[in-house]
C-alpha cells in the first residue's frame, strides 16, 4: 500500500463504553471503579488477578444470580483517592502503573502482588490521582 495522497477518516473500533455481567448479590455504585473477577463485574477491591474495566455509569444492584444484570462502564482518565504512607502516589510516579485498593482508592505498589493493576498514572493534583483505566 502506498502513502496517503489525501486526507482520510479512520474507523475507530474501540469504544469508550462497555457492558459486563455483574456477580450475583452485588451492588456497584455509580462512579465506582469496576473490575472483573472470574469474568463477572464487581466493585474495585484488593485482590490478585483482577482486570480493571472502567468506571460504573450507574448504580447497579444485582439481587439475582451471577450475570442477571449488566453494568455499563466507561474507560478513560478519572480521579481516584490516593493511598497513604509508603503507598502514596506522588508526581514522580506519573506514567507508571498504580494498583487497586478499593472502588475509589489506588496505591503505588502491588503490596507483594496482592493488588491488581488499576491503570496508568496520568497526573497527581490536589491529593487526587488521575488514572487511565480500562485499556
Amino acid at each position: 500500500m502506498t502513502a496517503l495522497s489525501a486526507a482520510r477518516q479512520p474507523i475507530e473500533v474501540e469504544g469508550k463504553f462497555g457492558l459486563a455481567p455483574v456477580k450475583g448479590s452485588t451492588t456497584i455504585l455509580q462512579g465506582a471503579l469496576v473490575v472483573s473477577e472470574s469474568s463477572l463485574a464487581v466493585p474495585g477491591k484488593t485482590g490478585a488477578s483482577l482486570t480493571t474495566l472502567g468506571i460504573a455509569e450507574d448504580t447497579i444492584k444485582n439481587t439475582g444470580a451471577d450475570g442477571a444484570v449488566k453494568v455499563k462502564f466507561r474507560r478513560g482518565v478519572f480521579d481516584f483517592a490516593n493511598s497513604t504512607s509508603t503507598d502514596e502516589i506522588t508526581a514522580g510516579d506519573v506514567n507508571k502503573d498504580c494498583y487497586v485498593v478499593d472502588d475509589q482508592t489506588v496505591a503505588k505498589t502491588s503490596n507483594s502482588s496482592a493488588r491488581s493493576v488499576a491503570g496508568k498514572i496520568m497526573n497527581v493534583e490536589n491529593g487526587r490521582v488521575f488514572v487511565r483505566v480500562g485499556y
